[in-house]
């Protein structure tokens, strides 16, 4: 009925079909349609990528700040429970614990029923997509409802799970960007492009990040360092910009929401601006650094360590594969029962929560001097001017609690990091940083109460610039960046510990990249992921070995006068994705690749007509039209592995095929490369 034509013209003399002739007002629709696609067309004149990236930025925001006000009411609900419950221990023990083990519990269960890829932070798997390995259903939606749920119900449990949302709100804003991307194709009507989307994924991340802390500037910067081993200058303003939409809009819903009187940063600080340091100082920041990359190193081997021992251990392996919510559900109960306040929690300020620990280790004053006369009293309920009384107790004094949270923050930290739920492991690691910070801040403050003389002028010393430094530090080494030092400064508004702060991130990166991989590369190598290692300190040995030392030699070519017996063995044979093209059996001249799915579906088609003395061969079933792809980028035997894996770093490459003199003799996967690059850093022992 729809390919009917009327006798009857329109205005523009065309022909009018049948369904337009009989639909109500044909004439008010074809200028509704021609009005869209005027403006369509001057839209997206100045750029589509615009509109996409502020929608991603604007949608981020409220979908975070709602997150964050749902929690916050969430906790506050459960801060009034244990405070009104009465004086029984069993029920305010009760009250502590089995909220925080319900939620989490739910949060697992949840989400692991939904999609089981929607656990962890994400950024491990979204390493490996950007990489160029295609992951099934980790962008999907359904993967996206589950994240948001569940990480609503991680962040609700507040500090006594201890996580923070950073890794998962870089996911979801890489799904979104995803799903907006295929919507932007279908809008604009062209094919999809796989590095346009990538780039697209990049600026997500930044997104995700500034969305959080809204920081943009080291949200670009931390997603660059983070996701990517080589960076396009020209996505930088895509970045940028959909991170400064974000960025901004979150902080207007706050003001918005009577929450601030203007734009400001998450964490306010009263450092002193006229001489925020000596010069002295700076040698105790690096010393701060190298402890902290020193601590790294211990955290980053005992989180894989552990992390591997879950997964390996039968008993929790299986629990793991059967009931994930009841192992989730053991540990938030451990978790839950150490930071009880009128328990063990008592020392670790286990009544605050994240935003507060941060709040108090930033405090310009030193505690330890203003105790030394005095003992403040331990208030009823945490005192928002003073919060610095929670880390306070008579007999442990200050450096006793602050060492206990150390001691005692560093286990726990890993064992909520195997918890299979939704959450970010970022937050955590940047209070642990400050709390050395704050440590060290307190005992130089002891160490020269009246501060350090530097050109006949005394000032006192701040452990607040300590513990700021700590958490960049720290925080840095375990995820090899160094943007956190500019996150810092992002958060808490200041930027008078500038030089220091970046020498102590450093220092600890200094130390932590010579000796450890990543939290998030360790995490893909305990998964399991597919992944392509670094040459550490880019080894001047790798300009030494060449492709001819490790490509493989095995490789199956198709010849194009190969029979068609012979393709169909090869094709039943072998599961290659694609096969090497070669002009004939005895040039062995590479020309180009077939792929398997193009060559079995053409295989079985209906066969051409039989000719006599004719035998079917390779060369005619391409000339039925099974498609054959050039080959771009081949290479050389002489080329060496430091070349080589730039190239497969830089293009997101899988395999690539090896020719001397246009002769295909070998090809090199991440398989070879890894290989390689093990034997190169671990030599194996002679025989």
């Amino acid at each position: 009925m729809e390919e009917l034509v009327g006798l009857r013209e329109g205005s523009s003399g065309n022909p009018v079909t049948l369904q337009e002739l009989w639909g109500p007002c044909p004439r008010i629709r074809r200028g509704i349609r021609g009005g869209l696609k005027w403006l369509k067309q001057k839209l997206f004149r100045m750029g589509e990528d615009w509109y996409f990236l502020m929608t991603l930025g604007v949608l981020m925001a409220l979908i975070s700040y709602t997150m964050s006000f749902t929690v916050g009411r969430v906790v506050r609900a459960h801060k009034w429970l244990y405070r009104e419950i009465g004086d029984s221990h069993l029920l305010r023990y009760l009250s502590w614990t089995v909220y925080p083990v319900a939620l989490v519990s739910f949060s697992s269960g949840f989400s692991q029923s939904i999609t089981p890829f929607s656990g962890g932070s994400g950024i491990p798997e979204l390493k490996t997509i950007l990489s160029g390995v295609v992951l099934e259903d980790y962008l999907d939606i359904k993967n996206f409802g589950a994240k948001v749920v569940g990480l609503t119900c991680t962040l609700a449990t507040g500090s006594t799970i201890f996580l923070g949302k950073v890794g998962p709100f870089v996911h979801l804003s890489v799904m979104i960007a995803a799903y907006l991307g295929r919507l932007r194709t279908k809008a604009i009507g062209e094919s999809e492009n796989k590095s346009k989307q990538n780039e697209m994924l990049v600026a997500a991340a930044a997104v995700g990040v500034a969305t959080v802390f809204a920081a943009p500037f080291s949200g670009v910067l931390f997603s660059i360092e983070v996701m990517s081993s080589h960076f396009s200058v020209w996505d930088y303003w895509r970045g940028f910009f959909a991170a400064t939409c974000g960025a901004f809009m979150f902080r207007l819903l706050a003001v918005f929401n009577s929450e601030q009187e203007t734009i400001t940063s998450l964490y306010k600080t009263s450092f002193r601006v006229d001489v925020p340091f000596d010069l002295p100082e700076i040698f105790f920041f690096v010393a701060l650094g190298a402890i902290c990359g020193i601590l790294s190193c211990a955290y980053l081997f005992c989180q894989r360590t552990f992390l591997g021992f879950v997964k390996t251990n039968r008993v929790l392996s299986k629990l793991l594969a059967t009931s994930k919510p009841l192992y989730s559900a053991l540990a938030a109960l451990v978790l839950a029962s150490i930071t009880y306040p009128p328990g063990v929690g008592r020392f670790m300020a286990s009544r605050l929560s994240m935003r507060e620990h941060l709040d108090s280790l930033f405090d310009n004053n030193s505690w330890a001097l203003m105790t030394r006369n005095s003992s403040p009293p331990w208030p009823s309920e945490p005192d928002p001017q003073n919060l610095w009384f929670e880390w306070y107790h008579p007999q442990f004094t200050i450096f006793g609690t602050l060492a206990f949270f150390l001691v005692m923050k560093f286990w726990m930290i890993i064992l909520a990091t195997t918890i299979p739920m939704p959450a970010g492991y970022f937050m955590p690691i940047f209070i642990f940083g400050a709390a050395i910070g704050r440590l060290i801040g307190e005992a130089l403050s002891v160490a020269f109460p009246e501060g350090i003389v530097a050109g006949g002028v005394t000032n006192p010393i701040m452990p607040g610039g300590y513990a700021l430094a700590g958490a960049a530090a720290f925080s840095g080494a375990v995820t090899h960046t160094i943007s956190t030092a500019l996150l810092a400064f992002e958060l808490t508004g200041q930027i008078v510990h500038a030089l220091p702060v970046l020498m102590a991130v450093v220092a600890a990166n200094a130390i932590a990249q010579s000796c450890q991989p990543s939290f998030y590369d360790g995490t893909i190598i305990v998964k399991k992921l597919p992944y392509l290692p670094w040459i550490r300190c880019r080894k001047i040995s790798s300009h030494h070995v060449i492709v001819e030392h490790f490509m493989n030699c095995t490789i199956t070519t198709l010849a194009k006068d190969t029979p068609q017996e012979e393709v169909v063995k090869v094709v039943t044979s072998t599961d290659t994705a694609e096969y090497p093209l070669v002009e004939s059996t005895e040039s062995q001249i590479l020309v180009g690749t077939v792929q398997r799915a193009h060559l079995v579906q053409a295989l079985q088609a209906e066969p051409p007509s039989w000719v006599p003395g004719h035998q079917q061969c390779l060369q005619d079933i391409l000339a039925g039209g099974c498609p054959v792809e050039p080959v771009t980028l081949k290479l050389s035997p002489e080329t060496s592995l430091h070349q080589a894996h730039n190239l497969f770093e830089l293009l997101n490459l899988q395999s690539l095929f090896v020719t001397s003199q246009g002769r295909a003799v070998g090809f090199v996967s991440w398989v070879e490369l890894k290989k390689a690059i093990s034997n190169l850093t671990n030599p194996p022992a002679p025989k």
